[in-house]
């Protein structure tokens, strides 16, 4: 498995926020899009930030992919 995949499992397990990259895996598209889409306020869940750091919410992020927990 190379590092841009992630599985069905691992998305079940994500921690409540997760960074911007793995926000990006899950979607499967790459990190520099996820911060294009953040910065442009496309991003389609809700963001954290906090100071320089972005997280993004795991609970929106897996209802968007069609995910349960």
């Amino acid at each position: 498995m190379t590092r841009s995949q992630i599985t069905t499992e691992e998305v079940r397990e994500l921690p409540p926020v997760v960074d911007v990259p793995t926000a990006a895996r899950v979607l499967g598209i790459g990190r520099t899009a996820a911060y294009e889409l953040i910065r442009t306020g496309e991003w389609p869940t809700p963001v954290v930030r906090l100071g320089k750091s972005i997280r993004v919410p795991s609970g929106p992020l897996l209802a968007l992919v069609g995910v349960a927990r």
